[in-house]
């Protein structure tokens, strides 16, 4: 009950913030012609009997967010209306980790420097004491307990959704979270969610492979690559559709751990651009169902 009130409060002084700072935008110039209202995420328009000038604005609004058990303290969160460029506005992330997250900082710091058109306006856990929680914490970034248990006051799959509502999250993106994704959050974020994993899918995937294990089983089967995939996620462990794969040699002498290092180093990079693309709306569904990137360059190349 206090996550739902504290949610609901949330929302309510952002609102309130935006009429504010909305209130003290000058007005559009007005010059003549015809009637209509036109409206996008960034620029609006007005049309009655006058032809007027579009208006961009950017607005930036400074939250505090007071939190308790599910939803912890973040003190003046930058909420920021963007436009990347092309017309396509900065998309809003969620990132999901049970570990590290070392993958959620290489695309956080993508984020920062502009080499992802989003932000990541929350990070979700199962375990709040892990490495990427505390990263996240440093970095201003809120941080949701997921899921509820007997031992921790985390959040149910339905509040949960609501939650990310609340932070009007556009993609969701796991990284090293090793939870089955509930079916409420799959149907309410249909083909935007995108995981991770340590191995070309769909060999060496499914609910018992993960981190290390992974690996031991690569240099077990003889297996000559490896590498890492990037897929939509559904209701299965690892069986959505695939993005993008890199392959990396497996070398006659390594080992699970200089193996996960090799496979690691090209995980940051891959999921990076995979991150661009989606924040881009780069990324297009074959008739078959399968998901392609098109290239920034030459949108005629997919990969």
């Amino acid at each position: 009950m206090e996550a739902r009130s504290l949610l609901s409060e949330f929302c309510s002084n952002s609102t309130n913030l935006i009429l504010q700072k909305t209130r003290k935008l000058s007005t559009a110039r007005i010059v003549s012609s015809s009637s209509s209202f036109i409206q996008s995420h960034n620029r609006v328009s007005f049309k009655t009997h006058y032809h007027t000038k579009l208006v961009s604005q950017r607005v930036e609004i400074k939250r505090r967010l007071q939190c308790t058990n599910s939803v912890e303290k973040a003190e003046d969160l930058n909420a920021v209306v963007k436009d990347s460029g092309n017309g396509v506005r900065h998309k809003k992330l969620a990132v999901f980790v049970s570990g590290g997250g070392s993958n959620f900082r290489s695309i956080h710091e993508a984020t920062v420097e502009g080499r992802v058109k989003g932000d990541i306006v929350v990070l979700v856990t199962n375990k709040s004491g892990c490495g990427g929680a505390e990263y996240a914490r440093a970095s201003g970034i809120p941080v949701i307990l997921f899921p509820k248990t007997k031992e921790t006051e985390g959040l149910s799959p339905t509040d949960l959704v609501s939650a990310l509502r609340k932070f009007e999250v556009d993609f969701i993106l796991l990284a090293g979270y090793l939870k089955l994704i509930p079916a409420e959050l799959i149907q309410a974020y249909p083909r935007s969610i995108l995981n991770i994993h340590p191995s070309l899918l769909p060999a060496f995937g499914g609910k018992d492979y993960y981190g290390m294990k992974v690996h031991k089983a690569v240099i077990a089967s003889g297996a000559r690559y490896s590498g890492p995939t990037i897929h939509f996620v559904d209701e299965h462990y690892d069986t959505g559709r695939i993005l993008a794969q890199k392959a990396v040699p497996v070398l006659a002498n390594d080992t699970a751990e200089v193996l996960a290092a090799r496979v690691l180093h090209e995980e940051h990079q891959l999921y990076v651009e995979a991150t661009a693309a989606l924040c881009e709306e780069r990324i297009i569904w074959r008739e078959d169902g399968v998901p392609l990137i098109r290239s920034r360059e030459n949108p005629n190349v997919y990969s």
